[in-house]
């Protein structure tokens, strides 16, 4: 390959995809995760990560037959909360898919793993010494264990790596931030390679009751596995998930130079904010369609181009009719029509800040392999979500160059990424 087809028509290094590490509710590792995702296989079912007695909703999405043991020594993983563990855990099988040599420039490898809540579990548990047993009895490990940034800084210190570190603190949109800062920190030559992502692990007491509290849940605990259907009419809410969730990214220079096995490229990143409402998304849907339109602008595709929509699809009755909206906007209401469109949270649950992370790497899988996940549980299609082209319940085969995957967080932050089949032809 020519020196400057190594960047972009704005001379910035090209981003690609080598490694994907996942941990989520389909199952441990990329290949696990995506063959259950395109199964059209529904993860939700009782907890069993607390006693959920008093609880109204009692089921959720979890990582099954996780255990840390299998990723890190015992010493370190004790220190840890699961949100880090996941992190952890999902980055070393990342670098075992990418046969990324950890050794030499690691001041030239860097980490971009998100979370929108961190350590709920330690803080709940810790609060509850506190008021029972006073305050020198709160121990010293609650603060590095309890807050968001530490599986960023879990991943940076068990493999050793110095490069640009750093995490997104965005709710649900901070696995999409991470994604596209980490593509910015190797675009703009800090690092050659950043490990970028996710990690969430709210399936809690605390995590349950407070999104419980606020109606945003799905309250079908006689049928879980039918509880999280975006786009339907018989949608309630979201089911929770936890995922762990990092990819490699790398420059394209670096990259080939090692001969690495390339599954996709960081075409695009796009960002915007709504300034409407604490929790609501904007209705006019003005604003994710921006963050859509940037991450487009910045790949250098037109609308026309888009050939998938991996749709942040939480199965909530507002927001999902929004996305909808929004895809319209962004990409016109014919080609918006045609455009197939889909919500893996159908099957993984909301995995909150490790959202982004998870659904960017099957968005990547999809391009890979030239198939689209499917949204299941969709049996009666909402009239007001009608307008895009639904990939419904079962896997689809189909040509994807350009994927969009979309993320928006509570507070009005949008993140969109672009992700594009390497070697296209534009």
């Amino acid at each position: 390959m020519d020196h400057k087809d190594m960047r972009r028509a704005d001379g910035l290094p090209r981003v690609v995809v080598t490694g994907i590490g996942v941990l989520s509710p389909l199952g441990v590792g990329a290949e696990a995760t995506w063959a259950a995702a395109l199964a059209g296989t529904s993860t939700a079912g009782p907890i069993s990560l607390f006693d959920t007695t008093d609880f109204d909703v009692n089921f959720a999405c979890e990582v099954p037959n996780f255990d840390p043991a299998d990723f890190m020594d015992h010493k370190a993983g004790r220190r840890m909360e699961r949100f880090s563990q996941l992190g952890v855990a999902a980055a070393r099988l990342a670098v075992a898919d990418a046969n990324l040599p950890i050794d030499g420039r690691t001041e030239r490898i860097g980490v971009m793993v998100g979370s929108g809540v961190g350590g709920l579990d330690i803080f709940t548990k810790q609060a509850i010494v506190l008021n029972e047993r006073g305050p020198d009895r709160v121990s010293p490990l609650f603060v590095p264990s309890m807050i968001a940034n530490m599986a960023a800084a879990h991943i940076s210190m068990q493999l050793g790596l110095k490069g640009p570190l750093a995490c997104a603190t965005t709710a649900c949109a901070a696995g999409n931030h991470s994604l596209g800062e980490a593509t910015d920190q190797i675009r703009l030559g800090r690092a050659d390679v950043m490990l970028a992502g996710g990690a969430e692990a709210a399936v809690t007491p605390i995590g349950i009751a407070s999104f419980n509290s606020m109606k945003a849940l799905s309250k079908r605990s006689d049928d879980p596995g039918h509880a999280s259907r975006p786009f339907d009419t018989g949608r309630d809410g979201f089911v929770m998930g936890e995922a762990g969730a990092v990819l490699v990214l790398e420059s394209l220079e670096h990259a080939l130079s090692r001969g690495a096995t390339i599954i996709c490229e960081v075409a695009g990143y796009g960002l915007s904010g709504d300034a409407h409402h604490i929790t609501e998304p904007d209705p006019t849907g003005a604003g994710p369609a921006r963050a859509m339109t940037m991450a487009m602008q910045d790949a250098g595709v037109t609308a026309g181009e888009i050939d998938y929509v991996n749709a942040h699809g939480t199965s909530t009755p507002v927001g999902d009719r929004a996305e909808v909206r929004v895809i319209g906007l962004a990409l016109g209401a014919e080609q918006a029509a045609r455009t197939p469109v889909s919500s893996t949270k159908s099957m993984h649950g909301h995995c909150l800040g490790a959202a982004g992370g998870l659904e960017g790497a099957l968005t990547a899988l999809a391009i890979r392999d030239q198939r689209l996940p499917p949204t299941i549980n969709l049996v009666d299609l909402d009239p007001d979500c009608a307008s895009v082209d639904h990939v419904v319940n079962t896997a689809r085969d189909a040509k994807v160059d350009v994927a969009i995957s979309n993320a928006f967080g509570f507070g009005g932050h949008n993140a969109s990424i672009c992700l594009t089949r390497f070697g296209r032809n534009p």
